[in-house]
């Protein structure tokens, strides 16, 4: 509703400009006075083209406004969208190579270490809700599979795996979606989305028992599509919290950024607790932007973030989640801004699922999911999604977004060129690092994937 009353605004707004725009000209004794004044060319008049230069000047007015009402719209009321490429953030492109050179080149040289095993068990984001509308069908890649993703004509999302098994044609690439069912696009089998099972093959007289694609448990919850993975094919051990004010309405949508990690999982949600780096890698102000190379430039030494931050796991039945405490302050040449102090609870649900709860008493309530899916062994689809309370302007949720969105990309940065250290050189202030391995162990299993090399290649 939110989202069709600002395209209405913007609507309104460009009306106005074109009306404003013709009742000038239509008051006016001659259009073409209002620019030239007494200074008319005759010419004009006597060619017949009287008016011309003013109802073009009114027509690039009338553009010029279009352009700021929908910049000023987008400004406002759109949702914040950053959609980075593999290539577009933490590498560095030298000696007139493309950003996409060095990030190949990076993949291919860089030592990857003695890996934990590369997909643990858990739940993981495969689209926003809102990206998935009725009767859409979408190809995703999860762990290294291709899957189906499609809403039934019942409101419902369901995941398949996306092969046809009759013939191996992606369902998700043209096929159509036929009450809860899935079409293929090659020859018309339906595929039930509840259970993955043929129920219809329109040239034969009777469906084998055996002919069904996967289908991955799932669930739809805080505006995502969440699928679960255990390598034993195990029911889901535990379920994703509701966060009650998206569910009911109070915090709407307002932008999401997502990002593509060249590293291990376990790696990104480590950062919870290498507290030390918080303090090296986030202190310079946000104005310093991404680069590690420039951003300690004492040019924007002025603004400083200042970090204290606490992690520990949850006991029994809660042993799948932890929670890290900020305390967020930011000084401006040296003084303390207390108004911009911000206190998050980042509470993590399994390996692939974080909840960024904010509460401030001036900036409102909301809640950034931040989730990591693995697509590849070691490459990891990032996305935050922001929540936030509907009574605060867009701007607010959007800045908050977008800030955060430059500390990740540093992180970035450190992940796409490190190697994992499986036994690494700690000291005394390290110990919440080794405590987070060993939490994080618990999503792992015997026969959970490793990354295995081929011999005669260095691809993976």
């Amino acid at each position: 509703m939110e989202s069709c009353g600002s395209s209405l605004l913007f609507k309104a707004l460009a009306i106005g400009a074109i009306v404003l725009t013709a009742a000038v000209l239509m008051h006016a004794r001659d259009p073409c006075d209002l620019l030239f004044g007494a200074a008319y060319p005759e010419l004009w008049r006597k060619t017949g083209l009287a008016g011309a230069p003013a109802r073009a000047a009114a027509c690039i007015s009338a553009g010029v406004l279009l352009l700021a009402a929908g910049w000023l719209y987008r400004l406002l009321f759109a949702p914040l969208e950053l959609l980075r490429s593999p290539d577009d953030v933490g590498y560095i492109a030298a000696d007139g190579r493309s950003r996409a050179q060095a990030a190949n080149e990076v993949r291919r040289r860089r030592k990857t270490g003695e890996l934990p095993p590369v997909y643990p068990n858990g739940w993981y984001r495969a689209l926003d809700s809102h990206m998935l509308e009725r009767g859409d069908v979408r190809s995703v890649t999860v762990l290294g599979e291709q899957v189906a993703v499609f809403r039934g004509q019942d409101g419902k999302a369901y995941v398949v795996g996306a092969y046809c098994p009759h013939l191996g044609a992606n369902l998700a690439v043209g096929g159509r979606v036929i009450g809860s069912c899935i079409e293929c696009p090659f020859h018309g089998w339906q595929f039930r989305g509840s259970d993955g099972k043929c129920v219809k093959i329109p040239y034969a007289e009777r469906v084998p028992e055996f002919a069904k694609v996967r289908c991955w448990p799932s669930c739809e919850i805080n505006g995502q599509i969440l699928v679960w993975f255990h390598c034993d094919g195990e029911e889901p051990a535990w379920s994703v919290p509701e966060q009650k004010e998206i569910s009911r309405g109070e915090w709407v949508y307002r932008g999401r950024t997502e990002h593509f990690i060249n590293a291990h999982i376990e790696e990104i949600p480590e950062n919870a607790a290498d507290i030390a780096h918080l303090a090296h890698l986030h202190t310079p102000g946000i104005v310093s932007g991404v680069d590690l190379r420039y951003t300690n430039s004492k040019t924007w030494e002025f603004l400083r973030h200042n970090w204290k931050v606490e992690w520990t796991p949850e006991p029994e039945p809660y042993k799948h989640c932890s929670q890290m405490l900020v305390k967020h302050a930011l000084t401006v040449f040296g003084k303390h801004w207390p108004l911009l102090d911000l206190n998050v609870v980042a509470r993590q649900v399994g390996p692939g699922v974080v909840f960024l709860l904010f509460d401030h008493s001036f900036l409102g309530r909301g809640v950034i999911m931040h989730c990591v899916t693995p697509l590849e062994p070691l490459l990891q689809c990032v996305s935050h999604t922001i929540f936030y309370q509907s009574g605060i302007p867009p701007l607010v949720p959007k800045f908050i977004l977008r800030a955060e969105c430059i500390q990740f990309e540093r992180d970035v940065m450190i992940w796409n060129n490190k190697k994992y250290i499986s036994k690494p050189v700690l000291v005394k202030e390290d110990s919440a690092i080794q405590k987070h391995r060993r939490w994080y162990s618990q999503f792992y299993s015997e026969n959970s994937p490793r990354l295995r090399y081929q011999l005669d290649t260095m691809d993976y």
